[in-house]
């Protein structure tokens, strides 16, 4: 397994493949992706606890504290196999992606999960395509075998774009969740890339 730097196959910025987006004032700019800093963690922090309160792409209830996303990111930043990539727009972070462990057990090793955050003002602009883009192409340069995405059901846009890069829906679980005073279903998606390990 390689670490990060290798695994994005470059060292500077990752240009999005389909050019300019357009921003909220209707000024087309180029955005980037990177590997995260902590100086991106209030961002992360501003567009994730969002979604906390206001969705539910995630089925966390409390918004997550400073010194939490602190943690998080100090373990990501451990291992070189769980990278976050953000996407920035003129030196705002807009949205941000992530790999984590599957499963504990060793036996998962080749496995990670997928999770894509944008901001909703850059909805529909192309970023969360790009972020997934270059997630699932450092994912195959790290030498992982299977991305996993777990999805609510009612958010067809997310089952769509992970469908357009190859992703397979594998389960739909009926009322796994409950948030807002309804229960939820979840859509378990996963995509394989070619990998022959020696163990």
């Amino acid at each position: 397994m390689q670490d990060l730097g290798t695994a994005l196959g470059r060292a500077e910025p990752l240009r999005d493949p389909r050019r300019a987006r357009v921003n909220p004032r209707g000024a087309y700019v180029d955005p980037i992706i990177r590997p995260a800093r902590i100086a991106d963690l209030p961002s992360i922090q501003r567009i994730y606890n969002r979604e906390i309160l206001e969705g539910v792409a995630t089925w966390d209830i409390e918004p997550w504290t400073d010194a939490e996303r602190l943690a998080w990111f100090e373990e990501h930043a451990s291992d070189p196999t769980l990278p976050v990539l953000v996407a920035e727009m003129e030196r705002e972070v807009i949205g941000f992606a992530y790999l984590s462990l599957y499963r504990e057990k060793v036996g998962y090793r080749y496995t990670r999960e997928t999770s894509v955050y944008v901001d909703p003002r850059f909805h529909r602009h192309g970023i969360g395509r790009t972020l997934l883009t270059t997630q699932v192409e450092a994912a195959r340069r790290l030498g992982m075998h299977t991305l996993m995405a777990l999805i609510e059901a009612s958010n067809e846009a997310s089952i769509g774009l992970h469908a357009a890069l190859g992703f397979e829906g594998i389960a739909h679980k009926r009322e796994v969740g409950r948030k807002f005073g309804r229960w939820l279903d979840s859509v378990e998606m996963e995509l394989l890339l070619p990998l022959n390990p020696p163990d």
